[in-house]
């Protein structure tokens, strides 16, 4: 009991720290995205590292990492598509859309779910079912009043989910699959970091300290939470941690609304609670789900 609290704990604080993102990247108004994205990269592997002898992780030996090349082709197609994601909600939140952040992370359990049922075989429930529907309705509101797709929140949640769906084809743990993932992209970041350098169109590395600090400070801020939650997985229930999920872009949304003074308009709010409904018949029933099972091991 004393284990799943403290999982319980772990997880709702990455949760909080995924969550308050938003207020870190205000520093970094109108950033270069795709430099933050290879500062983010790159610094990710000594951070990683750093973390992995801390928690006294054992380093993966190359030729074993080599030798289950399916999960190295699924970590490098992983860490694509979380670059695709990331790339969606930083520059989300850098332009002053953290609403449509807050969105994409609310339909990211619905795109899960589809993949879920297109992948892996998964059998709808009658409340996934609604959930699904009650998303559709909520986008499909949005565009038609405002003529146009919500492409930032379709983006981020869309390939959240296809990244969580790599995960379940790689073998190795969650703290080396992050690291793999940064290695196979880091040659690539580090060649257009040169560049950018080369040809004095880097904004990091010509500005000042504290912003150059900010870029390189990217990715522990993006990493502590997934550390937190890998901690967290071992120790809790996935219902539980599927349930507690919700609390990063509720409060995302809550900055967007009450903080930075975003548009929250009856087309928005329409859609948006269609896609709550959803969530919520979800949840009512993982934890229905969950209160049988303690019923039968009690």
């Amino acid at each position: 009991m004393h284990t799943q609290r403290a999982g319980n704990a772990l997880a709702a604080f990455s949760f909080v720290l995924w969550g308050i993102l938003p207020l870190y990247y205000q520093f970094l108004p109108r950033a270069d995205i795709n430099e933050l994205l290879a500062f983010r990269i790159v610094c990710s592997i000594p951070f990683m590292l750093l973390v992995m002898l801390l928690l006294r992780r054992p380093m993966p030996k190359l030729v074993q990492v080599w030798q289950d090349k399916r999960s190295l082709v699924m970590a490098g197609i992983a860490g694509l598509t979380m670059c695709v994601s990331w790339y969606a909600f930083t520059w989300a939140i850098t332009h002053d859309q953290v609403l449509a952040a807050s969105l994409g992370f609310f339909i990211n359990p619905l795109f899960a779910i589809a993949l879920g049922v297109l992948f892996l075989k998964e059998k709808l429930s009658k409340a996934q079912s609604a959930a699904v529907v009650l998303g559709i309705l909520g986008i499909g509101y949005q565009v038609w009043h405002y003529g146009d797709l919500p492409w930032i929140s379709l983006i981020m949640g869309s390939f959240f989910a296809i990244y969580g769906l790599c995960k379940k084809y790689i073998r190795y743990d969650a703290l080396t699959s992050v690291t793999i993932e940064a290695v196979i992209l880091a040659p690539f970041a580090l060649l257009y970091l040169g560049y950018t350098y080369a040809n004095q169109t880097s904004t990091a590395l010509s500005a000042d300290f504290t912003t150059l600090l900010l870029y390189v400070g990217s990715a522990p801020v993006t990493l502590a939470p997934l550390i937190f939650f890998a901690l967290a997985i071992s120790r809790t229930s996935l219902t539980m941690v599927g349930l507690m999920q919700y609390i990063e872009p509720t409060l995302q949304f809550l900055l967007a609304v009450f903080l930075f003074g975003e548009v929250f308009d009856q087309v928005k709010a329409v859609s948006f609670g269609f896609i709550w409904l959803g969530l919520l018949l979800c949840s009512l029933e993982a934890l229905s789900g969950l209160a049988l099972k303690r019923l039968k091991t009690s």
